[in-house]
């Protein structure tokens, strides 16, 4: 809020000038009454006439500034409540960004943020005009008639009691309603994001249902606010009129024994709809604000999460070259040694070797590959790279030396050469035709009506799986690292393909050190050294010959491969 201190300092002081001129004008409404009307001094009704039409129109502007403030300062905390969560999103690892979903994220960048933007507009301008309201209104009674103004303690009083007593119990509610939120964004993400498949499995009905009960759930919820909320304007409206018949029955009985005028009793009436008027919207601030907080608890959450990896005081600003050695390697994604998915790994990699890493669907390949990027920080033991801790590395420079291509990688939407250059911003287009070469794009790319500048859709919609992983493994090549991880990402090319980009790799980028990970053998066969997973453990490791004579596992999927009958995820 730094940035607006002037606006939130502004709104209230506006609204505190328009109450002031506010609760002027039944003072001067009586005086025309007493001294005007009743003794028949026209002149004096002119006046004080010209005064009450200047206090209005004083008012009124004092209004409209403090609207205007107010919004100035509460869209602009909502801008930064974003930009600050946002930013802190992208510092996030892994294993933060596993704590939230991606629906919770979203709701809490756009449902919760406008929460509280609602509830600080609303505590800049009516939390301040409504308590000014009653004690200025308070006050003029108890000047006017301290007995009849006794009346409008006990109702304030009684309603201060009622309000506390709703909020309480509807605060609760309101807690539940936005985890409700995350599962109708959650249903919504996953429907549209899978829309091809929902329509290709024609399961439109069963996804409408899911969504009904998500969206039900948080229309129950709201329901049961809303019946506690509901009391507020009978109780509300019931007070006001009870009051008005105890003002009016008390203040005619002190106008007929001379202890009170007819323009106080109006006076009087005045201030009893300002107190109770805004009493009634400060019931309705509790409200919005019992909702915000609980919006705000979420938001900080977000803000105030710390990255699980940290850059050391003085960081490590060049990766010599591309080996890389796992030094007796634990790692669990829950820090719990007991629960670990790699288990004692230790290899020795060497500069410019392709690695081939296989094993069946859960023997943690991935996860023995996101730790030389620093993806995730081991549980136990060291990975270094060039000879150094990854743990010493700055983050940046490390990453921008590990390229990794993911199997299922994303597209941005903007043309084939914007995304290309997500891998180097500052690379000709003659770079990144030669990055799309090697990976084997420039087949597809040259056969588009506009080539390279064809527009991507969100997602790359319009290009098939094999034509997106092959844009990756490009935008890859463009950062020029000294390690390229390819996790499986030549699984929906076919064999021809896969084997021109391993040979396009090792021709024209000998001195980069590659790790492939794949499930098929043929995919790995060739490369100086194959790693063998099972079970987080390292089976094997060695050439293709070396293995398929020595490693029982290995040849028995080889075989079985060949014969077109298995795989690692075969149980023999």
């Amino acid at each position: 809020m730094k940035e607006f201190k002037k606006d939130s300092f502004l709104t209230p002081f506006c609204m505190i000038l328009e109450v002031i001129l506010e609760m002027v004008i039944p003072l001067l409404m009586a005086s025309i009454i007493d001294d005007g009307v009743m003794k028949g001094d026209m002149g004096h009704i002119l006046m004080v006439g010209g005064f009450m039409l200047v206090a209005a129109l004083l008012g009124l502007l004092a209004g409209i500034m403090g609207g205007v403030f107010g919004a100035r300062a509460s869209a602009g905390l909502a801008r930064n409540l974003r930009s600050a969560m946002f930013g802190n999103i992208q510092k996030f690892s892994f294993s933060n960004i596993d704590k939230y979903s991606t629906a919770g994220l979203i709701t809490r960048l756009t449902t919760d943020v406008t929460n509280v933007q609602n509830a600080y507009q609303m505590i800049l301008r009516m939390c301040m005009r409504a308590p000014m309201s009653i004690i200025v209104a308070m006050t003029m009674a108890f000047i006017i008639s301290p007995r009849l103004a006794l009346i409008y303690l006990g109702a304030v009083i009684f309603l201060g009691i009622f309000i506390f007593f709703l909020i309480s119990r509807v605060m609760k509610y309101f807690q539940e309603v936005f985890e409700r939120y995350d599962d109708l964004n959650a249903s919504v993400q996953e429907n549209v994001s899978g829309i091809r498949v929902v329509k290709a499995y024609v399961r439109e009905d069963f996804e409408k249902d899911k969504f009904r009960k998500a969206s039900e759930n948080i229309y129950r919820m709201f329901v049961k606010a809303e019946r506690m909320i509901v009391l507020n304007m009978p109780v509300m409206q019931f007070t006001v009129y009870a009051v008005i018949l105890l003002i009016s029955w008390f203040g005619a009985r002190m106008i007929v024994y001379g202890d009170l005028t007819t323009g106080q009793m109006m006076s009087l009436l005045a201030y009893c709809m300002n107190i109770l008027m805004s009493l009634m919207m400060l019931s309705m601030i509790f409200v919005m604000v019992s909702m915000s907080s609980a919006s705000a608890k979420r938001i900080t959450e977000v803000i105030e999460e710390e990255s699980a990896l940290k850059n050391p005081a003085i960081p490590v600003m060049d990766v010599t070259d591309g080996s890389v050695q796992f030094d007796h390697v634990w790692f669990s994604y829950n820090e719990d040694i007991e629960k670990s998915v790699l288990k004692d790994i230790c290899l020795d990699i060497h500069s410019g070797e392709t690695i081939g890493v296989i094993g069946g669907t859960g023997s943690s390949k991935s996860s023995l590959v996101n730790l030389i990027s620093r993806l995730y920080d081991v549980t136990r033991g060291s990975v270094r790279v060039g000879n150094v801790d990854v743990r010493d590395y700055d983050m940046e420079v490390l990453r921008n030396q590990v390229a990794v291509v993911l199997q299922k990688n994303e597209l941005f939407s903007g043309t084939i050469l914007d995304n290309l250059r997500w891998g180097n911003e500052e690379a000709s287009e003659e770079e990144c035709r030669r990055a799309a070469e090697i990976a084997c794009a420039d087949e597809f790319i040259e056969r588009m009506p506009d080539k390279y500048e064809t527009h991507i859709e969100q997602g790359g919609t319009n290009v098939s799986g094999g034509q997106k992983q092959r844009l990756c493994i490009a935008r890859a090549l463009l950062k020029k690292p000294k390690i390229l991880i390819l996790d499986d990402s030549t699984s929906a090319v076919d064999t021809a393909t896969d084997k021109k980009i391993r040979e396009g790799l090792s021709r024209e980028l000998p001195h980069m050190t590659r790790f492939i990970i794949a499930q098929r053998i043929s995919s790995v066969e060739n490369a100086d050294r194959i790693i063998v997973m099972e079970d987080g453990r390292v089976k094997g490791f060695d050439t293709h010959e070396n293995l398929l004579r020595n490693n029982e596992l290995y040849r028995d999927v080889y075989e079985s491969q060949n014969k077109g009958t298995g795989d690692f995820d075969e149980k023999k």
